[in-house]
């Protein structure tokens, strides 16, 4: 078995095994606009083959941004073939049988991650790449979804990542009247990025989004906090002039919202309450304020954001303002 990232010319043979599955939304086409955005690159596109010029028996896709050096997370991941079925080509045969202690599917994705993980690795990249899972709102009750995430889970999990979150995607049109809550609140433009950070720091006190609370664990609320702020600021493709401190009607600051733009479409972004506010329903008044900024700078039929399924003071304000969650993400983390 061979294991490797793929070179330019042999993209067509890998697109073939691209195909439509219930637990991605990845196609053939989207690789090809990624690939020309740089958020996907050969080297981040790998495939386990039984022998040299067969085709590919796996394919694994990493994401990043445009600027980043290394991938940030696993997008995709295909096999070939239903491992129920005896292979037909004594190469596939082999490779598909050869010592597996997990479904023959499974141990051939999870052999092709750790081999692309070890070069990752020797390149700098610890710990691996968390992989993300797109899913319906309702996977579980769908059992041709659910078998489609059990066995790249088992894979994933044979290497090492495993469940950290569960994120709910929220969707919202973007021409839908913005509704007007109590007026509580005053949004000001603060050009200061210091300002930023010291309130993104602040708000990471006692907060029960998942991914925050992890990297906050790992290297600390200052350095998380200037490196969400900086992601925001020179990666994200939303305008600076978007973000806004947020102070209640006797001028307290209250927390702040970054409102943004991803490649596709604008989204919510980040936003904070500081801890001392919380509890009087400030963030559905934060999160309608972003939602009016977007609406009326950007041309997008809809406006999304993410928050944790286990967030429900976010999930319920969300709601409040109109959202609608139409996607589950989940994340399976080495820490």
């Amino acid at each position: 078995m061979i294991f490797r990232p793929i070179v330019p010319r042999e993209l067509n043979t890998v697109l073939g095994q691209v195909r439509p599955d219930p637990s991605t939304t990845i196609s053939a086409a989207t690789v090809r606009s990624r690939l020309a955005t740089g958020e996907y690159r050969p080297g981040w596109i790998w495939v386990a083959e039984p022998a040299p010029g067969r085709a590919p028996l796996a394919v694994a896709i990493w994401w990043g941004s445009p600027a980043d050096t290394h991938p940030s997370n696993l997008d995709a991941l295909f096999a070939r073939s239903d491992p129920t079925r005896a292979p037909a080509d004594p190469y596939e045969r082999r490779a598909w049988t050869s010592g597996a202690t997990i479904d023959p599917r499974s141990a051939i994705a999870a052999a092709l991650l750790t081999a692309a993980h070890q070069v990752f690795a020797a390149d700098g990249l610890t710990p691996p790449p968390d992989y993300h899972l797109f899913l319906p709102p309702d996977w579980r009750d769908r059992p041709e979804v659910a078998a489609s995430v059990a066995w790249r889970r088992r894979a994933a999990e044979a290497v090492g990542l495993h469940l950290s979150a569960e994120r709910l995607r929220f969707e919202r049109e973007a021409d839908r009247p913005v509704p007007s809550l109590s007026g509580r609140l005053l949004f000001t433009p603060e050009p200061d990025d210091e300002v930023f950070v010291d309130l993104f720091r602040r708000s990471l006190s006692n907060s029960m989004d998942t991914m925050s609370t992890r990297e906050v664990l790992l290297i600390g609320a200052e350095a998380h906090a200037r490196s969400e702020v900086a992601f925001y600021r020179r990666e994200m493709h939303g305008k600076r002039s978007w973000w806004r401190i947020v102070r209640t009607a006797t001028g307290q600051v209250a927390g702040f919202a970054i409102p943004s733009h991803n490649s596709v479409v604008p989204v919510v972004g980040y936003f904070g309450v500081l801890p001392e506010f919380r509890g009087r329903g400030f963030a559905a008044e934060i999160i309608a304020e972003i939602t009016r900024i977007l609406a009326a700078e950007s041309q997008a039929d809809v406006i999304r954001a993410e928050t944790d399924r286990s967030n429900h003071p976010v999930v319920a304000a969300f709601e409040l303002v109109g959202y609608r969650n139409r996607t589950r993400r989940l994340v399976l983390s080495a820490v």
